[in-house]
């Protein structure tokens, strides 16, 4: 179960998980993310290859989200992503007001929700997130251990 999930934590992160496997199935870094407001789905992304480098799968879930709503705040709103959130994904979290970021897995080279940076937790900004890590995170981080070890062609286990 993980860190002590509730049991709607681990129902979003595993639609979060869907997004990262639909990422896998394309050839794309396996990384999924959902944003919610209650018990609503409102938003849904994964990464994606494309000359595009902001299409990590947090942006496309925020964006998603953002025009279902029609507007930009999404105070009341929840993001779910199986990996923790690189500085460029944490500061559209901060900038869209999230409430909360739960992630799964930690990325101790890029995560700015608490391993490398703590950018929703950083008090000098103008708005910050509470952070929840370790949501199904062994799931979350086997998922990207498999993609990495084949893509160097590597035998998984």
């Amino acid at each position: 179960m993980g860190v002590n999930a509730r049991p709607d934590e681990e129902a979003f992160m595993r639609l979060a998980l869907e997004e990262a496997r639909e990422a896998r199935l394309r050839g794309d870094v396996p990384v999924g993310a959902v944003v919610v407001r209650g018990d609503v789905v409102l938003g849904r992304g994964s990464n994606r290859k494309t000359c595009d480098p902001t299409a990590h799968a947090e942006l496309q879930a925020i964006r998603s989200a953002a025009e279902r709503l029609g507007h930009w705040n999404l105070g009341d709103c929840d993001l779910y992503v199986t990996l923790e959130p690189c500085p460029m994904c944490a500061g559209a979290c901060v900038n869209a007001r999230l409430r909360r970021i739960v992630f799964g897995a930690r990325d101790p080279r890029a995560g700015a929700a608490g391993s490398l940076f703590d950018i929703p937790r950083d008090s000098r900004l103008n708005h910050r997130c509470r952070v929840r890590h370790g949501v199904l995170a062994e799931e979350c981080a086997a998922l990207l251990r498999d993609y990495f070890l084949r893509r160097r062609g590597r035998q998984v286990s």
